[in-house]
């Protein structure tokens, strides 16, 4: 079976970690990315047998990289660690990359409850969705479950270290001719306290950095 890496960036995730790498499909490999944990998210995941790789500087975007740095797969996805996305549909994202049949696939999240995915953070998804696709990238969501070949995602040259990483790499992998396409996958209430789209505050700072990094693709 081939390996694929699942980078999960992870900061005060230890209520989350056992149900994420309990549910990692076969032949997927989990590497957590620590981003400053306080919670002993670290220790936790490596008893639970993931390989951890510390990323002192703080962002998402900085966990991210660093995940793919550490990756030796072929084929990298990126996976929430706050078990708001199910590791098992994994595949969904990886299989059509696997099979050369899409060079970038995302998850388009579909709420499993009412409560899954904030209003606020709906609505900024959305309106994110639509310049997208006016843009000509035909997607309904800027999923954070995505997959592509590691080689390629390096060769992109992503600058963004904070939350306009994801939005960052989908332009440069428009630019570059890139097939991008997406699935569905389940969006369930995260574990833990929210450190970006549950909170007013991280959604706004979240759109701020994506509105910077769509300034600087598309002046």
């Amino acid at each position: 079976m081939k390996l694929v890496d699942v980078v999960l960036p992870c900061l005060d995730e230890a209520e989350a970690l056992p149900y994420v790498l309990g549910r990692m499909p076969e032949g997927y490999r989990a590497i957590v990315v620590d981003n400053g944990s306080t919670d002993g998210s670290a220790r936790i995941a490596a008893e639970l047998g993931a390989m951890v790789v510390t990323e002192p500087r703080r962002g998402f975007g900085a966990a991210c990289h660093a995940g793919l740095d550490a990756a030796t797969a072929p084929v990298v996805c990126f996976c929430d660690c706050d078990a708001s996305l199910d590791p098992r549909q994994l595949p969904r994202v990886a299989e059509p990359v696997l099979a050369g049949e899409s060079d970038l696939v995302l998850g388009r999240r579909m709420p499993v409850t009412a409560g899954a995915w904030p209003p606020h953070a709906r609505i900024a998804n959305r309106l994110l969705a639509y310049r997208l696709r006016r843009a000509g990238v035909n997607l309904r969501d800027l999923g954070p479950m995505r997959a592509a070949r590691r080689t390629e995602l390096l060769g992109l040259g992503v600058a963004d270290r904070r939350s306009g990483y994801p939005l960052e790499t989908v332009l440069a992998a428009a630019r570059s001719g890139w097939r991008i396409t997406e699935t569905e996958v389940d969006y369930a209430p995260r574990t833990g306290r929210s450190k970006v789209t549950g909170t007013l505050t991280g959604t706004v700072q979240a759109v701020r950095d994506m509105n910077r990094v769509w300034k600087q693709a598309t002046r």
